[in-house]
């Protein structure tokens, strides 16, 4: 057996073991998505948060729904006043997150910094909270919120000509948290009945997997196999980041290659338009590795031993963590 049949042949064992045969149909509300994949610890229930603990007081939802809610928006555009997906401003991205998740905010940033209850310091701060700014020195008081998603960023909707995208929280004047404690430290427990446990970056693995209909195992693998989850690495080629993306490409992604969380949904989004252009993920493995170009042209795995080794060792890495 040659060795493009050997490895095709290997590919073909495991296939069946941890990857969808086809990318899921689009999820139609965060919720159904983060039960599929583990994510949900209750049912949000509509609570009203105005100010002190009563915010939180009916409210079920966990820090992975939030942030999973938030990241649905990611790359709608800023539109001052904006308060759905055809446009948003912060607040109104802020209120809708949590409106998704039968939470009631209210309409500005000013207003929201007085609901649920604050959070001492950005070090006690929990994926799931809000953060807020004062960035403009000609409007007093807050201007600016995000949803905290871990790691000293924010989901957030910037200002005209931007989209909601993640970005550095910077220094916030005031947290507050909407959620029982608890819950709002569920991203860090996600994954923690999972294959993916201890690994790193797994809640952000699993969010972009359920967004973009692509196995949390494989994306994980990916990282592995790329850079061996370092955020910062850069290959002898230019490639950068954990997902290790070229400049070029990520630029027509529109990815910040030194962001894991953008790294990651990059590389989902990236992975499931290259397994529905070629057909299966093998394929698309192929193509993440070695161009879309050379497997149309070559018909298949290219016939160089790094991409047939890439394949192998990606799906090997993806069964051992399904």
């Amino acid at each position: 057996m040659d060795g493009l049949a050997s490895v095709q042949s290997r590919i073909s064992q495991i296939h069946a073991r941890f990857l969808p045969p086809a990318p899921a149909a689009p999820a139609t509300s965060w919720t159904s998505a983060a039960t599929a994949a583990g994510l949900t610890a209750g049912t949000a229930t509509t609570t009203t948060a105005t100010t002190g603990a009563s915010a939180s007081a009916g409210a079920t939802g966990t820090g992975a729904e939030v942030v999973g809610a938030a990241t649905k928006y990611l790359g709608v555009p800023y539109k001052w006043g904006g308060t759905d997906a055809s446009g948003l401003d912060c607040s109104g991205l802020t209120q809708r997150v949590y409106a998704d998740l039968g939470i009631d905010l209210p309409r500005t940033a000013a207003q929201q910094a007085t609901a649920g209850r604050p959070v001492a310091s950005l070090a006690e701060a929990q994926p799931g909270d809000l953060v807020f700014n004062d960035y403009s020195s000609s409007r007093p008081g807050i201007d600016h919120v995000g949803v905290y998603i871990g790691g000293g960023k924010m989901i957030a909707a910037p200002q005209d000509g931007e989209v909601v995208k993640v970005q550095s929280v910077g220094n916030p004047i005031v947290i507050r948290r909407l959620l029982p404690d608890g819950a709002s430290a569920a991203p860090v427990s996600a994954a923690s009945g999972s294959s993916l446990a201890g690994v790193p970056y797994a809640d952000l693995f699993t969010q972009a997997g359920a967004k973009h209909g692509v196995s949390p195992a494989l994306l994980a693998a990916v990282a592995k196999i790329e850079s061996g989850f370092n955020s910062s690495a850069v290959s002898s080629a230019g490639a950068t980041g954990l997902m290790q993306f070229m400049p070029a490409t990520a630029k027509g992604l529109g990815v910040d290659a030194g962001d894991p969380a953008s790294s990651i949904d990059g590389a989902a989004r990236y992975l499931s338009d290259l397994t529905k252009q070629f057909g299966s993920t093998e394929l698309a493995l192929a193509a993440y590795n070695a161009g879309p170009g050379a497997v149309q042209r070559a018909g298949g795995i290219p016939p160089y031993n790094e991409t047939q080794s890439y394949v192998t060792k990606v799906t090997s890495a993806a069964e051992a963590y399904s």
